[in-house]
């Protein structure tokens, strides 16, 4: 059977976990053995992310399963290839369509029969729930975290770290900058005037720079879309 492989990594430091495309390439080509087919060609995506099916590699191979120039598509693992169950989907369909097998080492999957394709939706459909529910325990922790005046991410102009380490509180100096920022926007002063005061009054920025209207607008977000 002609049969195309697909690797991809989306950085370098994915090859120091053992998805490097030579790592991949070494696991498709001995499956492609122990399937007795005709490895073609090695299709290659290097520094592309598995969120969207808009990759050169993946546009290439896409284009020889219509073509119907490939009868089967061997992957290392089900992530290299895409990350979204809707992607996956619409593969699948495209692949199985045009008479196309999709085999992935690492899971030991088979589009060939119905239980292969099922096992693959069932164990995509598992991995993207896993991926979105890191996501709501994360934005939950960090909630919480505002909400008890802990610090998260960059601290805010106007604030500073505790001695404790972990609680913010308010650095009087900025609080002043603050004040007066607030005070000249509430007056009709546009971005770039009140940076243009702030230096004529000798104030400088948290890096002891000058200040630039993008500063004031960063401070001022969301309101900063008024008139510069």
């Amino acid at each position: 059977m002609k049969t195309v492989g697909y690797v991809r990594v989306s950085t370098d430091k994915q090859a120091d976990r053992g998805v490097s495309l030579d790592a991949q390439a070494e696991k498709i080509r001995a499956m492609a053995v122990v399937h007795s087919s005709e490895l073609l060609d090695i299709i290659v995506d290097g520094g592309e992310s598995a969120k969207s099916l808009n990759r050169p590699g993946m546009a290439r191979l896409l284009a020889l399963v219509d073509a119907g120039d490939v009868q089967v598509v061997i992957i290392a693992k089900l992530d290299r290839l895409t990350r979204s169950v809707k992607d996956l989907c619409t593969l699948l369909e495209r692949f199985s369509k045009r008479g196309v097998t999709l085999i992935s080492v690492a899971e030991s999957l088979d589009t060939g029969s119905a239980a292969g394709r099922l096992v693959l939706n069932i164990m995509t459909a598992v991995s993207q729930w896993e991926r979105e529910a890191i996501g709501e325990r994360t934005r939950d922790a960090m909630s919480h975290k505002r909400s008890q005046g802990q610090r998260v991410g960059n601290i805010a102009y106007g604030c500073q770290l505790a001695g404790d380490g972990v609680h913010l509180e308010a650095n009087p100096a900025e609080q002043a900058v603050l004040s007066e920022i607030r005070q000249l926007r509430s007056q009709g002063a546009t971005l770039r005037g009140i940076a243009a005061t702030l230096n004529h009054r000798a104030y400088q920025t948290r890096r002891g720079t000058p200040w630039r209207l993008e500063s004031v607008a960063r401070i001022l977000k969301p309101v900063a879309h008024a008139a510069r």
